[in-house]
């Protein structure tokens, strides 16, 4: 059944008004009339059955049928910190990072970032992310959105760390190593509603500086698995981990 996040003015009693895009994509593309029903969701990851009671150009109506009882989100909530990838792949981490249940991403700029952004490229790229984590969410069956911070420095990070329970870095040199720590080693300590971070880098990895300076702040250098993985395809291998971990093993 399809599904819709509604901000907290759309909800009202037992009624619930979509507006804006989600107008056109209920009467244009999934061409619904009234009396079908869809889901909807509130800011804090409530779940209503709907049914459509009057559509006009702008605005969809629908009655509240009755609330479910949705468990659709990953237990601990899991921070993706991405070093600015070329191209269009911060996008496919967003999508696939929210699919996968991903709580919130913060874009990066590392020291070996090629992709420079400006103050007001930084907010385009922002928006433009944040519609893509929403329809990600709408097509997983989500309660809740992720949410994309503005882009990041090394200093903004490692102050925003203290925050969380776990604090990883993504190393590449850590698939080389002799003697190396496993992401296996940590997740089975990771507890259901738990806060983690994890860094990754751009294309070209992370500078020895960035690692010597969160380490330092008490950042775990850790290895995804014996084979060096490309920056889009890290933060997709850490939440299947996750998710594997506290979902299908529990």
């Amino acid at each position: 059944m399809q599904r819709y996040f509604v901000s907290s003015s759309g909800w009202e009693h037992q009624h619930v008004t979509l507006t804006g895009e989600d107008v056109h994509h209920i009467t244009k593309v999934m061409r619904m009339k009234t009396d079908d029903e869809i889901i909807c969701c509130t800011p804090e990851g409530q779940a209503a059955l709907c049914k459509i009671i009057e559509i006009t150009h702008d605005m969809v109506t629908c009655y509240i049928v009755k609330w479910l009882d949705e468990d659709k989100e990953l237990p601990a909530q899991v921070t993706i910190v991405q070093g600015l990838p070329k191209g269009d792949k911060m996008e496919l981490v967003i999508q696939k990072g929210t699919e996968l249940g991903a709580s919130r991403f913060i874009p990066f700029e590392a020291e070996r970032s090629i992709v420079k952004w400006d103050a007001k490229k930084a907010q385009k790229k922002q928006e433009r992310y944040q519609k893509i984590a929403k329809e990600a969410s709408e097509q997983s069956h989500r309660t809740m959105i992720p949410t994309v911070t503005q882009l990041s420095n090394l200093k903004q990070l490692i102050e925003e760390g203290h925050d969380y329970d776990w604090k990883l870095i993504a190393y590449e040199d850590e698939a080389k190593a002799p003697s190396f720590r496993s992401l296996k080693e940590v997740i089975p300590f990771i507890k259901p509603s738990e806060r983690v971070m994890v860094v990754i880098g751009p294309e070209g990895g992370f500078s020895e500086n960035e690692v010597h300076q969160l380490t330092e702040a008490s950042f775990l250098s850790v290895r995804l698995g014996p084979r060096i993985l490309r920056t889009e395809t890290a933060p997709a291998y850490i939440l299947s981990a996750i998710s594997y971990q506290l979902e299908e093993l529990r």
